[in-house]
């Protein structure tokens, strides 16, 4: 099939599946949590036990959607952006020839269902099929580009995503210390 529409839903689905795999584990790890700290057994007076893990399914699944749709709309902004900068392509083949890619993401969120349980795996997983994406996006476009080209569309690419991830952190880290040093008893 040569239709360009082809691998069209796959972004979608790709999202939904990483999201429901994410929010299964963060299910498990929040009731672990509820039990902890004893709250647990008060959400229970209002909710069965299935009614309580569908309901936290549904907001941390939410939740997850979010977050990888906008790391999906940041990265192909950042992505064309480095193109417009690196790419002689007026014709936008290139766009076109890497949308091959969303099988890699599409098999890596399958494959995500078998990490359910440690979000280290479900990370782990996240992060390699990134990283095949990248390496298979590269070597598409680099039918299309020329060599400085390709040099400065991945310099560009990994700056900004690691400034990006590195201001994150620091503005967790940021509030996490605020935080904490607003608490009574941290002193």
């Amino acid at each position: 099939m040569k239709n360009p529409y082809l691998y069209g839903y796959l972004p979608l689905f790709t999202i939904l599946l990483f999201s429901l795999t994410f929010g299964i584990f963060a299910v498990t790890e929040s009731i672990e949590l509820f039990n902890a700290i004893g709250v647990y057994a008060g959400m229970r007076e209002f909710l069965s036990d299935l009614e309580l893990r569908v309901f936290l399914l549904i907001v941390f699944a939410l939740i997850f959607f979010m977050v990888f749709s906008a790391l999906k709309l940041i990265g192909e902004t950042i992505h064309e952006l480095g193109m417009l900068f690196f790419s002689s392509d007026k014709a936008g083949e290139t766009m076109n020839v890497a949308r091959g890619g969303y099988v890699i993401f599409f098999f890596g969120a399958l494959l995500s269902a078998f990490g359910i349980q440690s979000i280290i795996v479900l990370v782990a997983i996240f992060a390699i099929t990134i990283f095949i994406y990248f390496i298979y996006t590269v070597y598409k476009m680099s039918h299309f580009m020329s060599i400085s080209g390709m040099i400065g569309l991945i310099f560009f690419e990994i700056l900004f995503w690691s400034i990006f991830v590195i201001s994150i952190v620091y503005v967790v880290m940021k509030l996490y210390n605020g935080v904490l040093a607003s608490l009574p008893f941290a002193n």
